[in-house]
């Protein structure tokens, strides 16, 4: 007869050794609490869509398996900085992945961490059932997390791990096999209301409770137009957001390198916003195909760096967002360059400004697309506007 205290006990050891940086054991009782926040989140619009649709699947673990009794809950500590990173200046402008986004996708590293801990199991326990997920399984990462004591979820709807912060990675198995479970941590907050302060969008809508419709992770992630109100915010991110990381209290202090896999390459995280701008199909995937950041495609990245030429107001980029304005198949890619040519003709000399206001007409008289003829006109009143004040 299997001792399940002890196998608990080899687990822990197992994942100490296997470069499981924490884990944790819950009950597979359905996530009630849970299941009435994702029905007020879905009723408030405030969800992103990316998520398991089925929310009884996401707080239900017996309809994941069976006989479910436990999960095991595991995290993998990220880096936060980097040694050293390329130079970010006017002529050179440099864009932004979250550090969610350096190295290797997560899922995949994960999904290794989980697979070679379930050949353990398997092992120790024959006929053992178990399955895994990560991110994009029905199952909350963190809910699950949280109730298996890994981490308590802060203001920032982000786990909080007393060791690492919230730059973790999170994972889960659930499984036949009844584990004592661990118990929940305390509340780490407190007073402190710094992550939703300091919100670029405001989209925490107070503490633990997020519009994900108005979060930069989510926007930087959305095929269509960024809602003109919030593209400035964006600054010169093209994947995710960290602020209201790296606000948190708890992550002051905290780098972490314990993985091989995560370990950011500068000129992958921090790439060129120009060369985003003509990048090929191929490129794309050979610079950037192994990083999660990638998972929507290039046409998101390479909005976002149109974006994030328009708020450095970078002149050296005219040439290169006309092109895009002109001949891009993409309604959207053409609609935000004229967006962002209106925003530079500020920063632009006299020659400069006329090549804009060249450009938008040229595109007034010969684009189809009812959003990018908006988009032009609007751009074309704001240099009237500047036009009129100077």
């Amino acid at each position: 007869m299997t001792d399940f205290k002890q196998l608990k006990k080899d687990i822990q050891i197992f994942c100490r050794n296997h470069q499981i940086d924490k884990v944790g054991f819950t009950t597979a009782d359905p996530f009630t609490s849970l299941k009435r926040r994702l029905y007020q989140q879905k009723n408030l619009g405030y969800h992103t869509g990316f998520e398991e649709k089925d929310i009884e699947k996401r707080t239900e673990p017996e309809l994941l398996m069976d006989d479910a009794q436990s999960i095991i809950s595991v995290a993998l500590a990220y880096p936060a900085k980097m040694d050293e990173k390329p130079e970010n200046i006017r002529g050179d402008r440099r864009g932004s992945f979250c550090r969610a986004s350096w190295g290797t996708d997560y899922h995949y590293v994960l999904k290794d961490r989980l697979e070679a801990l379930e050949t353990f199991i398997k092992d120790k326990v024959p006929g053992a059932k178990v399955t895994s997920m990560v991110d994009t399984g029905e199952l909350s990462d963190r809910a699950v997390a949280e109730r298996a004591g890994v981490g308590v979820p802060g203001k920032n709807t982000n786990l909080i791990t007393e060791e690492f912060g919230s730059y973790v990675y999170l994972g889960e198995m659930v499984t036949n096999i009844p584990f004592e479970p661990d118990e929940p941590l305390e509340d780490l907050c407190g007073d402190c209301n710094l992550c939703v302060d300091r919100c670029p969008t405001g989209a925490l809508v107070q503490g633990g409770q997020l519009n994900a419709q108005k979060c930069i992770a989510y926007l930087t992630q959305t095929k269509g137009y960024v809602p003109e109100p919030y593209r400035q915010s964006i600054g010169n991110r093209v994947y995710g957001c960290d602020t209201c990381q790296q606000v948190c209290p708890y992550n002051r202090g905290v780098n972490v390198h314990n993985h091989e896999e995560m370990e950011p390459d500068p000129e992958r995280v921090k790439p060129e916003l120009i060369s985003l701008l003509t990048i090929s199909q191929k490129q794309f995937k050979k610079q950037f195909g192994t990083m999660s950041g990638s998972w929507r495609g290039k046409k998101p990245i390479q909005r976002n760096a149109v974006i994030a030429l328009g708020n450095y107001k970078e002149v050296s980029a005219i040439d290169d967002l006309t092109q895009r304005l002109h001949q891009d198949p993409k309604p959207v890619i053409r609609g935000t360059a004229a967006w962002a040519l209106g925003r530079i003709y500020e920063a632009a000399d006299s020659v400069q400004r006329a090549t804009i206001k060249d450009a938008l007409e040229q595109a007034l008289t010969v684009e189809e697309d009812e959003t990018v003829i908006d988009e032009c006109k609007q751009a074309s009143v704001s240099i009237e506007g500047k036009r009129t004040n100077q």
